[in-house]
């Protein structure tokens, strides 16, 4: 570790897998201020329209997202391998996974509620 402050360096195949529901496994590394997961999304699964007070960025490694943007889901947008969307805080959204998916999510401010698993709308 650095002398430097807090400075962590971290491999992804150490940080511990969590099973969130049969269709969605996730390992998260937080900081101070943000949050940083590695999410694998099984074929069909939907994760369920809901809006938070973080700014999220999401790149797909493999696989596609659909994401439904918006109040009504008006707005689709297709997210594949090596792209990245950026949504706003309190947007709401949901996605539909097509095909088995690997992505990573960044999140600011860090996402308390998985850290303490009040994330509820994924567990049901």
């Amino acid at each position: 570790m650095s002398t430097q402050g807090n400075v962590e360096l971290l491999q992804w195949d150490d940080i511990p897998m969590e099973t969130v529901n049969p269709s969605m496994r996730r390992q998260i590394i937080t900081g101070e201020l943000m949050t940083v997961a590695r999410i694998y999304l099984r074929d069909g699964f939907l994760v369920p329209m809901h809006s938070h007070h973080n700014e999220q960025i999401t790149q797909v490694i493999s696989g596609v997202l659909k994401f439904r943007l918006g109040k009504d889901g008006g707005e689709v947008i297709d997210v594949g391998p090596g792209q990245v969307i950026v949504i706003p805080a309190n947007l709401p959204h949901e996605a539909l996974v097509v095909g088995d998916v690997v992505e990573t999510d960044m999140w600011a401010p860090r996402r308390d509620d998985w850290l303490n698993q009040t994330d509820d709308y994924l567990r049901q």
